[in-house]
């Protein structure tokens, strides 16, 4: 029973690479003081993704370290967001949990892109395609547009923490940095870089500033400051660019209409990861 439970905190924590099973509770406290039904669907699609890891024989030490957790924790999330809750939007939970440990299995089968939140984005693109093209009655309608009043650099700097996890609250965010800073000191100052950056948006006069008050421009760039950055230069390098990367890419995705999830983080990340890999060969 310790075991499953260490192996649940490390499924959250790994959301944000945080392979601490406290860092994990930590975050899903933050999903609870924000919505106990997102907590328990997290929980919920954390729990399926490594059941069915374990029942297909993957690793016991990847299982272990949560890595077939964290994307399942996200699709059980993303259900909430997207559906509201009942037999059918679970029975999808389900489905689009086990086959997000599926996809982590085939991207751990080869070492040249990582798989890092992929498995989470097709597994809920899938799922919401499917919606769309045979049940569309399952999906919430899209919200309308909310006219932002006034800027609030406290809550666009926590929910650009907060939101790598669907979470619009600022105790969230400062939760989920509280989670990274008892693991790494390193990772939360890269978090708070990932953070921050996004947040000087709003110098560009046709920022969308709703969009900015809610995290939806920064959470991406979290990401890839801790996937990318270290203790030495080039990481810093690497790490800024990637970010900067990352809001063009969500404003480029939110322009087109298209639920972006964390996949401008993956592409990011995995572009940055290429053309400094071509860099050095050239040098």
């Amino acid at each position: 029973m310790k075991d499953a439970f260490l192996t649940l905190g490390r499924g959250v924590g790994q959301v944000m690479f945080q392979n601490n099973a406290l860092s994990g509770l930590l975050m899903l406290a933050g999903i609870l003081l924000n919505s106990w039904q997102m907590a328990l669907l997290a929980i919920a699609g954390n729990v399926v993704s490594t059941l069915t890891a374990c029942l297909s024989g993957y690793s016991r030490e990847d299982i272990r370290n949560g890595l077939y957790g964290f994307n399942g924790t996200l699709v059980g999330i993303a259900i909430g967001v997207f559906m509201p809750v009942s037999v059918a939007s679970l029975s999808l939970l389900v489905a689009g949990a086990c086959l997000s440990a599926w996809i982590a299995r085939l991207f751990s089968l080869q070492r040249r892109v990582p798989g890092f939140t992929a498995p989470f984005i097709l597994s809920v693109w899938i799922l919401l395609a499917a919606c769309r093209g045979m049940m569309p009655s399952l999906l919430l309608p899209s919200g309308n547009a909310v006219t932002a009043q006034s800027l609030s650099f406290l809550q666009a700097f926590c929910l650009n923490i907060g939101q790598v996890m669907f979470q619009g609250n600022i105790l969230s965010g400062l939760f989920f940095l509280l989670g990274i800073l008892i693991n790494s000191r390193m990772n939360a100052l890269y978090t708070l870089t990932g953070a921050i950056l996004p947040l000087f948006m709003i110098l560009y006069p046709h920022t969308d500033l709703a969009a900015w008050n809610l995290g939806l421009l920064g959470y991406n760039g979290v990401l890839c400051a801790i996937a990318l950055g270290d203790k030495t230069g080039i990481g810093v390098v690497k790490a800024i660019f990637s970010i900067i990367l990352s809001i063009v890419l969500q404003l480029t995705g939110m322009h087109m209409g298209i639920v972006t999830l964390t996949a401008p983080f993956v592409f990011s990340v995995w572009i940055t990861g290429g053309l400094f890999s071509v860099f050095r060969s050239k040098s």
